[in-house]
């Protein structure tokens, strides 16, 4: 399915999606202490400053690396468990990342995060940051983005990986990518991200041309 053009008029509510980590947050520090803490109570070497560098693809991917196949699932559980604990404080929202959630409910519209996260660990994340979308989607990865995308009639999606660019395109949205996690802009763009913002501060000029343009279409 091709994406939907921002000349594509606006004859329903406007749904627009949000990865969670690099995107909305910088889960870096916690989620370095996160690993760190795992790292402890196992006796078993992570380096959590190279597994922070690769943030993206679900938890299990990373764990990978560090244990055997036997052992992921159950450290997986007790991340999450230790989780709450190391890693929602030390996570500051990204630039703009407030003001752009904000932009779209200002305009009428439906912000929604969608994101390979534990969803209760990714509520909770919003919560302690003030960032109030209107529904969180967790446990979802790169084309299976593009499910929840698809049930929730997302016309753009804005991610920070090149997984993020092919959730949106799965689901015929808007591919918006910013190069402020693992992905440069030249990665993003080669993965057919439709639009590349620095950062998500551009974002709320960006939509508001995008809605005006799809209102005149």
């Amino acid at each position: 399915m091709a994406p939907m053009a921002a000349s594509e008029p606006l004859t329903r509510p406007l749904t627009i999606g949000f990865d969670l980590d690099m995107t909305l947050i910088d889960s870096r520090p916690g989620i370095r202490a996160a690993y760190r803490a795992l790292s402890a109570e196992t006796g078993v070497w992570i380096d959590a400053d190279l597994a922070v560098t690769r943030l993206g693809p679900p938890l299990e991917q990373e764990l990978a690396h560090w244990f055997p196949d036997d052992r992921i699932l159950e450290m997986g559980d007790r991340y999450r468990e230790l989780y709450p604990e190391y890693a929602i404080s030390p996570t500051p929202a990204m630039p703009g990342a407030r003001e752009a959630v904000a932009a779209v409910q200002a305009l009428g519209g439906r912000a929604i995060v969608v994101t390979a996260k534990h969803e209760p660990n990714a509520k909770t994340h919003l919560a302690h940051l003030g960032i109030e979308p209107d529904e969180v989607i967790g446990w979802l990865w790169a084309e299976a983005k593009g499910e929840a995308l698809r049930e929730h009639d997302a016309r753009v999606y804005v991610g920070d990986h090149v997984g993020d660019v092919r959730g949106a395109r799965t689901a015929g949205a808007l591919s918006v990518a910013v190069p402020t996690g693992p992905c440069d802009e030249l990665e993003l763009r080669e993965a057919g991200a439709d639009v590349v913002l620095p950062d998500l501060t551009a974002f709320p000029a960006w939509l508001a041309g995008y809605a005006g343009s799809a209102a005149t279409a």
